[in-house]
């Protein structure tokens, strides 16, 4: 569901940037008080799985579509809804500024449908409300399926809208929202389904790694180096080989845009800022599209080098932001870690 620039005027990038920067910083000042040493190893690896996991497009049969996971859902279940905002916005960064994967304009579009929707409404009030009197494998798929329905039926609504704002008249609102919601159906229910099935095998190694679980608070495990390591050799088996076998169809966001606009491609407007952007988006991204700008630069295959790079830059940048975010608490407080360490 990354929205490409194309889908939106500058107007509509701009104050979507603006609202997203607001709330990350919101996030960021709640969050120094909560964070602790034991969350940050776990915010990488948990950020290099999302990126991995989000190349792997798996066909939507009958349809020419295919989808991708999201993965905040999942975020939310083992880090909680806070921390779960900062990783996923390091996910969309990465991809945009380094793989061409997203808008740089609507970067901020892209964060507020995949990172603030489910993350911070999403999931306090339909994950918590499904687990709240029991937490166990089943009301842990429950809650993952219902929260990816709900996750991406409003992120699809708010693309649409954010394209009827933007004056897209190539994609009227009512079909164009038709459509969206049709396909993401059957995406957000693959969704649920798979981050309910990493949800349960967390849970039976290490229930205390999830984030609902009402016997430890996160910053007190101490025995998650196990489900950890697996979690980072799964991104790197998953970005690395498994992307190899991703689905070549269009995702949900193109499928649709293509059926109801009848172009495979839409173009922008033209506009400065669209061209600056694209400008610095080309001069930065070094995998565009998960691949060697120039073929065959190195004998191993471009999706499978872009997968590895790819998580292991994400797992890096989601601990120093982490870090930098528990530095803030050490100055407020002259310690550094909170009282749920031990």
């Amino acid at each position: 569901m990354h929205m490409a620039d194309a889908l939106i005027s500058p107007q509509v990038g701009v104050t979507m940037s603006i609202v997203s920067i607001i709330t990350i910083a919101l996030v960021i000042t709640k969050l120094k008080d909560q964070i602790t040493t034991k969350m940050i190893p776990l915010m990488g690896i948990m950020g290099a799985f999302v990126f991995a996991a989000q190349m792997i497009n798996f066909t939507i049969p009958g349809t020419g579509s295919s989808g991708h996971l999201v993965g905040s859902i999942l975020l939310c279940a083992i880090l909680g809804p806070l921390p779960a905002v900062i990783v996923i916005t390091s996910v969309l960064i990465i991809q945009s500024l380094f793989f061409a994967d997203g808008g740089l304009l609507a970067l901020g579009c892209n964060i507020f449908n995949m990172g603030i929707i489910p993350c911070l409404i999403v999931y306090p009030l339909v994950f918590r409300l499904i687990v709240a009197k029991r937490v166990n494998a089943g009301t842990l798929t429950l809650a993952a399926v219902v929260s990816s329905i709900i996750a991406l039926e409003l992120g699809a609504f708010s693309v649409t809208v954010m394209t009827s704002l933007s004056g897209i008249t190539m994609l009227p609102f009512g079909a164009f929202l038709a459509t969206m919601t049709i396909i993401h159906l059957p995406i957000s229910i693959i969704e649920g389904l798979v981050t309910g099935a990493v949800l349960s095998y967390v849970f039976a190694e290490r229930h205390e790694l999830i984030e609902v679980y009402k016997g430890e608070e996160i910053g007190r495990v101490k025995t998650a180096r196990p489900v950890m390591i697996v979690l980072l050799v799964a991104a790197l088996i998953v970005g690395g080989l498994i992307s190899l076998l991703a689905s070549a169809y269009p995702d949900g966001l193109e499928w649709s845009a293509a059926r109801i606009s009848g172009v495979e491609e839409i173009e922008g407007d033209g506009s400065s800022l669209h061209d600056r952007l694209a400008a610095v988006q080309e001069k930065f991204a070094f995998m565009p599209d998960y691949d060697y700008k120039t073929p065959g630069t190195l004998p191993v295959n471009g999706v499978t080098t872009a997968g590895i790079v790819g998580s292991l830059i994400t797992l890096t940048v989601a601990v120093v932001l982490a870090f930098l975010i528990k530095t803030l608490r050490r100055r407020k407080y002259g310690d550094a870690d909170s009282s749920l360490v031990e």
